[in-house]
């Protein structure tokens, strides 16, 4: 008689690992973190340079600052609860460097009103990439990026 493999198992995740170790090093969690997404919106949604911008895309705030909860959970401490690809939401904004640099002034200073000390240093290390990334993406998309090499 033939036997059929039993299929490879899955070992576990080291994310509940992972994501409680940050938890314990930043005093982050989902909580913070939700309170600093709406902390942080609130104030891009004031802002005169960006608030227009964000305005102009989004009429229903509440489904976007869950997904923005989830994306920074999964950003700041791994949780995995964010599916999405910003990248392609955010090339075709009329939108350049200055825009990122006032992105991030505003990040940091609600990272730094919400969060510990070191709960703001995690978030805004990952907030500097993150825009550093989306400014290069829109750059390249506006034709203003560093030229390929053929």
């Amino acid at each position: 008689m033939m036997s059929i493999p039993t299929p490879p198992s899955r070992s576990p995740s080291a994310r509940p690992e992972i994501t409680a170790d940050i938890e314990a090093r930043t005093g982050l969690d989902d909580a913070v973190l939700r309170t600093l997404v709406h902390a942080f919106y609130g104030k891009i949604r004031k802002d005169p340079v960006l608030g227009p911008i964000f305005a102009a895309r989004i009429d229903d705030w509440p489904p976007h600052l869950e997904r923005m909860t989830a994306f920074w959970s999964s950003v700041a401490l791994m949780t995995g609860r964010y599916h999405g690809a910003p990248v392609p939401m955010h090339v075709g904004l009329p939108i350049g460097r200055g825009h990122f640099e006032r992105w991030l002034s505003l990040f940091r200073e609600t990272a730094a009103e919400v969060c510990t000390p070191a709960g703001a240093a995690h978030v805004t290390q990952r907030a500097e990439r993150i825009a550093r990334s989306l400014n290069f993406a829109v750059e390249d998309a506006q034709g203003t990026g560093i030229p390929k090499l053929a």
